[in-house]
């Protein structure tokens, strides 16, 4: 368990960071952009669970769990005995994606982020998550990332949004639907 009794370190302060193996990296590193986009998807995701219902909460709570899984192993090169996103962890995310999915009309167009409050928020947290990817994706262009965190990544997108138009159909909100050049007519 992690034990932090001073928050500041001032080891920070020449722009540079430490990784879970204890290497010192520029805070501009692909890694650290990545761990910063998933922190902030992370953050999203906190913010999200203050409209949910007990069931979608419980979901995001695993998800911030995930995603705190997801930091810790981008913290570390492959090879080092560290946590690492586990295949169960992605499985969970398409399971709980098939189970809502299942409930809801089938898309005939475009969704726009919004809707109930709820819906709205995880659509925030879903695009954050897209970044999070795309860092992600870049890092593992030049340095090791464990092929599970880029599926689970993936996934959490994916469920964000499935999430977002469950959130939607239960208070009877619905999809926000987008009209391709509607703001075009007078």
């Amino acid at each position: 368990m992690v034990r932090l009794t001073k928050i500041y370190t001032r080891t920070g302060d020449s722009g540079q960071t430490g990784l879970g193996d204890g290497r010192r990296v520029s805070k501009t590193s692909p890694r650290i952009a990545a761990i910063g986009a998933v922190d902030e998807c992370n953050a999203a995701t906190g913010v999200a669970r203050q409209a949910a219902d007990a069931e979608s909460d419980a979901m995001l709570a695993r998800i911030q769990n995930d995603l705190f899984d997801l930091g810790a192993d981008l913290s570390a090169p492959q090879g080092e005995s560290r946590l690492r996103v586990a295949p169960e962890q992605v499985a969970r995310r398409e399971r709980e994606i098939d189970a809502m999915n299942a409930a809801l009309a089938p898309l005939t167009s475009r969704r726009l982020p919004g809707g109930a409050a709820l819906a709205a928020h995880l659509h925030l947290a879903r695009a954050i998550a897209r970044r999070a990817e795309r860092e992600m994706v870049a890092l593992a262009a030049a340095e090791p990332v464990t092929p599970a965190a880029l599926h689970y990544i993936n996934r959490l997108s994916d469920h964000l949004f499935v999430l977002a138009r469950a959130a939607n159909q239960a208070d009877g909100t619905g999809d926000v639907l987008w009209v391709p050049g509607a703001s075009r007519q007078l």
